[in-house]
C-alpha cells in the first residue's frame, strides 16, 4: 500500500466497475477498494441490465456474464385500489440476439464485473472502508483507509461509493442530499418454480417481462412499483421519495405499501405461491439534473449513483451507472496518454464527454420532472381513479347508450380537475418532458 497508482477508484458496484475496468484496459495502474466481503455482496437484490452500456466496455459480456432472462415484453400500469389500466409493447425483435435488455442477480452480477477488473489487471480490495480523502490544498492525492498504514496515494480518485457519497460530503464536494431528492425503495425476490413464472407471465425459457406500476399503490406519495422474471424468481418492489414518506400523514412504512402492492387482485394471482427469500431496502437519487453535484475537481471526479445519475422518468440507473464510469476512466486515459495532470481544467474533458452523451441529454430532457410530480400528487391519487373509472364505465355493458358513457366519463374528469385544471396537467406535463 506503500506503491502510488495512477488511479483509485472506491467502490465495485456498476459505475466503479466499468471506471476501473476502462482504466486497466488502458494500461494504467489501478486500485479498486470494496467495503464489502466482495463485490455486490451487499446487493441481493435483482435489477435490470442494459446491452448497450455494458457492450461498449465488454463487448462479448454474454459469453460468461450471470444473466437471468433477455426482456420481451414491457408492461405499465396504471392502479386503483381493485384494477389497472395498462399498456403492453411486445416485440419479437427483443427475442433476437443481441438482446436488449436482461434481468440479473445484482451480487452475481458485480462479483462477475469484478473478476473482469481483475483479468484487466487492477488491484481490487475488499472489506475496506475508505474513512476519508487525502488533501494537498484543494487537491485529491489519495485516500485513508480503515487499516494499519492505510494511506494510498493516486493522481486521480474516482468516487463511486454510492448514493450520497460520504467521501465527497466529507471533503465539502458536495452537501447532503435532500429528502426531496432521493427515493426508498424496498424489493423482495420471491422464488418459484420456473415453468410456474413462464406460464403467469406468458414467456418461454430465458424471456422476461418487466412490470412498471404507478397509482393509488403508493398512497399519493411520489413513486412506482415494478415486478420483473428471473429465471427462478420474481422481483417486486416499490419505491417513493424520501421526503413523502415523512410528510405522509398515515406514516405508512415503505414495507407495508410493499405488503399492500403484493395483495392487489392485479398482483396477487402473478406472486401467488412464491417464497421469500431476500428482502432489501436502498435509496435511488431520483433528483435528476438540478440535483447533480460538483462531477469533478482536482484530483477526483464522481460517477454513478455517487453523481445522482438516475432516470428516473424512464426508469433507468445502470446505463447511466456504467457509461459514466466508462466516460471517467476513458477521460483519465486520454489526459494520461497526452501527459496531462488531473487537474480540475483537464478533468473537465469528463463532464464535455458526458454532456455529448445520452447520460447529460436524457437527464436536462427530463429536469423539470421532479419538480412537476413532487407538485401535483393528483398524477398519483385522482389521475389513476378516473382512468380506471373511466375505464370500467366504458366496457361495462349494460343498458346505457355509449354516447351517455362517453359524457359520464367527461363529467366525471372535470368535476375531479375541472376543465382548467385538466389543461393546467396536461401542460405541465409536457413542459416536463420536454
Amino acid at each position: 500500500m506503500n506503491e502510488r497508482f495512477d488511479a483509485i477508484v472506491v467502490g465495485a458496484g456498476p459505475s466503479g466497475n466499468a471506471a476501473a475496468y476502462t482504466l486497466a484496459k488502458q494500461g494504467l495502474k489501478v486500485l479498486q477498494i470494496e467495503r464489502g466481503e466482495t463485490p455486490g455482496s451487499k446487493n441481493v437484490q435483482g435489477a435490470i441490465l442494459y446491452s448497450d452500456a455494458l457492450e461498449r466496455i465488454i463487448p462479448d459480456f454474454r459469453d460468461d456474464a450471470p444473466l437471468e432472462r433477455h426482456i420481451i415484453e414491457q408492461r405499465m400500469w396504471v392502479l386503483d385500489d381493485n384494477s389497472f389500466v395498462g399498456s403492453h409493447f411486445r416485440s419479437e425483435d427483443y427475442n433476437k440476439p443481441p438482446y436488449n435488455r436482461y434481468t440479473i442477480i445484482r451480487a452475481q452480477f458485480d462479483k462477475w464485473f469484478s473478476s473482469k477488473v481483475r483479468e484487466t489487471g487492477a488491484l481490487v480490495i475488499c472489506e475496506t472502508t475508505v474513512e476519508q480523502l487525502l488533501m494537498d490544498g484543494d487537491r485529491v492525492v489519495g485516500v485513508r483507509c480503515d487499516r494499519e498504514g492505510g494511506d494510498v496515494f493516486a493522481d486521480v480518485v474516482v468516487l463511486a461509493d454510492g448514493v450520497n457519497s460520504t467521501l465527497a460530503r466529507k471533503a465539502g464536494f458536495h452537501p447532503d442530499i435532500k429528502a426531496k431528492n432521493v427515493a426508498l425503495a424496498v424489493k423482495e425476490i420471491l422464488f418459484m418454480p420456473e415453468e410456474k413464472i413462464q406460464e403467469r407471465f406468458n414467456i418461454k425459457e430465458e424471456e422476461g417481462v418487466v412490470i412498471e406500476l404507478v397509482g393509488t399503490v403508493t398512497e399519493g406519495m411520489v413513486g412506482t412499483g415494478f415486478i420483473y422474471t428471473n429465471k427462478e424468481s420474481v422481483t417486486i418492489g416499490i419505491g417513493c421519495i424520501l421526503d413523502d414518506f415523512k410528510k405522509n400523514p398515515k406514516r405508512t412504512s415503505p414495507y407495508t405499501l410493499l405488503e399492500n402492492l403484493k395483495k392487489h387482485p392485479s398482483v396477487a394471482p402473478l406472486i401467488e405461491g412464491g417464497e421469500m427469500k431476500e428482502y432489501t431496502a436502498h435509496l435511488i437519487p431520483e433528483g435528476g439534473f438540478f440535483a447533480l453535484p460538483q462531477l469533478y475537481g482536482n484530483g477526483w471526479l464522481i460517477v454513478g449513483d455517487s453523481a445522482g445519475f438516475v432516470n428516473a422518468a424512464h426508469r433507468e440507473g445502470s446505463n447511466l451507472a456504467m457509461t459514466s464510469g466508462r466516460l471517467a476512466g476513458e477521460a483519465i486515459g486520454e489526459l494520461k496518454k497526452a501527459g496531462k495532470d488531473t487537474s480540475a481544467a483537464n478533468l473537465k474533458l469528463y463532464k464535455d464527454k458526458l454532456d455529448a452523451s445520452f447520460v447529460m441529454k436524457d437527464l436536462h430532457k427530463y429536469r423539470h420532472m421532479p419538480e412537476v410530480l413532487h407538485n401535483n400528487n393528483q398524477f398519483f391519487t385522482a389521475y389513476p381513479e378516473l382512468v380506471a373509472k373511466a375505464a370500467k364505465t366504458l366496457f361495462t355493458v349494460d343498458n346505457v347508450d355509449k354516447l351517455t358513457k362517453e359524457k359520464e366519463i367527461r363529467t366525471s374528469f372535470r368535476s375531479s380537475r375541472s376543465l382548467v385544471g385538466l389543461m393546467k396537467d396536461a401542460y405541465k406535463l409536457w413542459r416536463a418532458t420536454r
